[in-house]
């Protein structure tokens, strides 16, 4: 049995951990891992080592998920997974030489799922929500599910099929081209109310959050918090961001983000957009009394409504490996994502009533057509281009009317003197 110094010496950062191969032997690790009896401060202090490569580091966070697994008190909860589908059907399908973006990813999740849980008894399902994707994701995911031996606990729904209704928190969506995202996550987290299910956990579609981590959730929820949060911006978070960056204005679109969310970030919530969120029932209930956006910003949407109900929140540090080759993001538009991401949370902020700078979102609503983001993006101001990132959202770092000023003069200019926004440029965490 190797020891952990051995273990850290073998370690790497040569891995694609959406690689399916590479995603088990994560597994396998955090296996060794837990042979060692290392405790959990050694295991921490062995996920901050810049030396340990990123295979073990993720493992250090399926370690610990697992310990907090088999340790939890019964009654255990009945545990919905679910993620929406636009677009993945390449990698929903295993990786091949015309598939080279492939990653196996529904029975890879179902792997993972069953490694963390099966052996504690733990009642749980793995529900796929079609956002209308012109690619029949829906017939690509049931045939993955067919095709392994926990396939029974994959539930496939589709958002076409549930709308247009008259009822229920999807009633405001009369068309499913109008959802992005939210409305598939909205429908899956209903199915979930319906069978009465303790908790929906959110994820994505890809092989970006190890589901062998969701201990990391389901410990603070058993314990009595109704609503969990990853934070990959957490000091103890394993991140693997892609190369590819926004254009130099991402930080403008960040600012203006952050103002109008403060309710949020004002909480510690800094990292609204990661796919690893557990809501109890409870709380479900009350967001989905009112949900206002299906867009992409149907995140903070929810995490209003739950502290507007009076919800507790709490966040913890989880793994996560940027998987971009096949995001839904690019095919739409990066900009169409951060439209979405913007006017969907200055909505939410104003229906939910949450507090936030109404001048901000005065601004968003004026520019925040996707020709001006694309025009944004490519610009910064000096002092939130040279800001420290934490900074962002604070009025005294730049106000609303300094950044409208400056985001009016950009405007002005002709066109043809802007550059482009970042080529390959990816949807990365707000």
């Amino acid at each position: 049995m190797p020891d952990l110094t051995t273990i850290a010496a073998r370690s790497t950062d040569d891995v694609d951990l959406t690689d399916p191969t590479a995603v088990s032997q994560t597994r396998v690790i955090a296996e060794q891992l837990l042979d060692t009896g290392a405790s959990r401060s050694v295991l921490q202090d062995l996920a901050r080592d810049p030396d340990v490569g990123i295979d073990v580091r993720v493992a250090t966070k399926l370690a610990e998920s697992r310990r907090l697994v088999d340790a939890l008190p019964d009654p255990l909860p009945r545990v919905q997974v679910q993620f929406a589908m636009w677009g993945e059907h390449r990698r929903l399908r295993p990786r091949a030489p015309d598939n080279p973006a492939g990653e196996d990813s529904l029975r890879v999740k179902l792997d993972q799922l069953g490694w963390l849980l099966d052996d504690r008894g733990l009642d749980w399902r793995l529900v796929a929500v079609d956002d209308g994707s012109p690619d029949d994701d829906a017939s690509v995911a049931r045939e993955m599910a067919h095709m392994h031996p926990l396939g029974e606990r994959v539930v496939v729904a589709e958002l076409a099929d549930a709308i247009p209704t008259d009822e229920g928190p999807l009633a405001g969506l009369g068309d499913v081209d109008a959802s992005r995202k939210g409305g598939a996550m909205v429908l899956g987290a209903q199915l979930a109310l319906d069978d009465g299910m303790d908790a929906a956990v959110l994820t994505d579609a890809d092989n970006s959050v190890d589901l062998g981590q969701l201990g990391l959730l389901l410990a603070p929820f058993v314990a009595g918090v109704p609503v969990v949060v990853g934070d990959r911006k957490h000091p103890d978070a394993v991140l693997r961001k892609a190369e590819a960056r926004w254009g130099p204005g991402i930080v403008v679109l960040r600012h203006m983000q952050r103002m109008v969310g403060r309710a949020l970030f004002s909480r510690g919530l800094r990292d609204t957009q990661a796919a690893f969120k557990l809501f109890g029932r409870d709380a479900l209930v009350d967001i989905l009394a009112a949900p206002s956006t299906y867009g992409f910003s149907f995140d903070p949407d929810w995490l209003y409504g739950a502290l507007a109900s009076g919800h507790e929140i709490a966040t913890t540090p989880f793994a996560f490996v940027d998987s971009f080759a096949e995001s839904a993001s690019l095919t739409q538009g990066p900009m169409t994502t951060w439209q979405s991401l913007l006017v969907g949370l200055t909505a939410s902020a104003r229906s939910r009533g949450a507090d936030h700078d109404e001048d901000m979102a005065a601004l968003v609503s004026d520019h925040a057509s996707v020709a001006d983001l694309e025009r944004i993006v490519a610009r910064a101001p000096a002092v939130l281009a040279q800001a420290d990132p934490a900074r962002l959202g604070d009025p005294e770092l730049m106000s609303v009317a300094d950044l409208r000023a400056w985001i009016e003069d950009l405007l002005a200019t002709e066109p043809d003197d802007q550059p482009g926004p970042v080529a390959g440029a990816l949807p990365g965490n707000p």
